[in-house]
């Protein structure tokens, strides 16, 4: 068992499998109280400290509840706010410095492994760091080389058994003297074969298999979604694409409602998954009678847990919505995913 510390928490998705690894987190940090509620909810035995990281209050809390043997550490922090080299303008938004608070509790502990994963382009950011703008590959060189192999790469879910492609810029820090590997590659998992089995259902639909019911959505977007074929946007429909109340047309790009690919896997599931008009959001569908298809609406959340990895029937609380969970899977890394990252780690004696 190796104990560990959770910064930027969420509601605990990306570490839902991490007991069964040996990794025991014994303190976590989560801004917002419901996430942290959930975080609970799902690793009841983890000291979870309700509040910002910026707060010294509540930086010290974390501090303090961080014992010596609490080798690992895992950390996804928000990078709004941030940008491309081409801004400069740091000062302003004091959400561009929070890495640095990772980065000083990594100062003030010995930790033998450090995760720290986000989306793809946090590789291409730079950070404020001695008056210079830092990739933050960079800036993790000058200040641990000599204590830590420092290995950044972007990888994708759906090349390690996950029926999703997301990919994710994934940071490993680990001592010189011990491994960190990287899992293999497997062969991918279409949506036909991930959800294929469960039965159709349109919209406010329901079905007897657990957490298999259908989001209710406005009728103007059904008509439009039952008239796109698969892997098609309504976009481009010429009769039947979405309108507003009044009847005109809705602005929106090619992936907007859009159904996915049967032989694929599912894009990324971002936290508006719930919303027909967001990107990629659509269940395939099927060919019925005509030109209509069948699944006008968005995955239920039975199918969301399949694709993100999480157990189909898994429990939740009853104070939780609908909208909490989808965002929450939106915002995180596949668990499966970052299973297998950190499964490889070779164990300290």
């Amino acid at each position: 068992m190796i104990n560990g510390v959770s910064l930027f928490s969420g509601a605990g998705i990306g570490e839902y499998y991490f007991e069964d690894i040996g990794i025991n987190i014994k303190v976590a940090n989560e801004l917002l109280p419901k996430r942290a509620k959930l975080y609970k909810y799902f690793h009841p035995k983890t000291k979870m400290i309700v509040g910002s990281i910026m707060d010294k209050k509540i930086n010290d809390e974390i501090c303090r509840n961080i014992d010596k043997d609490c080798k690992f550490l895992i950390a996804t922090p928000p990078c709004q706010g941030m940008s491309t080299l081409g801004k400069k303008d740091y000062d302003n938004d004091n959400r561009n410095y929070l890495i640095m608070y990772v980065l000083d509790i990594i100062d003030n502990f010995d930790f033998d492994y450090i995760l720290i994963e986000n989306v793809p382009k946090f590789l291409k950011l730079y950070f404020p760091y001695k008056e210079q703008q830092l990739l933050l590959t960079d800036l993790l060189k000058e200040k641990y080389s000599e204590k830590y192999v420092i290995d950044t790469v972007v990888l994708n879910a759906k090349d390690y058994g996950i029926p999703q492609s997301r990919p994710r810029s994934i940071i490993k820090l680990f001592k010189k003297n011990l491994e960190w590997f990287y899992p293999d590659k497997c062969d991918e998992i279409s949506l036909r074969n991930a959800i294929g089995h469960l039965p159709s259902l349109e919209s406010n639909q329901k079905s007897n298999i657990k957490w298999h019911f259908a989001k209710k959505h406005n009728d103007r977007e059904i008509l439009a979604m039952k008239h796109t074929p698969e892997g098609k946007s309504a976009m481009v429909n010429e009769i039947y694409f979405p309108k507003k109340k009044d009847g005109s047309r809705i602005k929106g790009f090619h992936n907007t409602y859009k159904r996915m690919k049967w032989d694929e896997p599912s894009p990324a599931r971002a936290m508006n998954n719930g919303n027909m008009g967001g990107h990629n959001n659509v269940h395939p569908g099927r060919k019925l009678s005509g030109n209509a298809y069948s699944d006008a609406r968005v995955l239920t959340l039975r199918e969301l847990f399949i694709v993100s990895s999480l157990p189909a029937d898994m429990d939740l609380p009853e104070w939780i919505t609908d909208s909490l969970i989808r965002t929450v899977i939106g915002e995180s890394i596949p668990p499966l995913f970052s299973k297998k990252i950190v499964e490889t780690i070779e164990r300290s004696e």
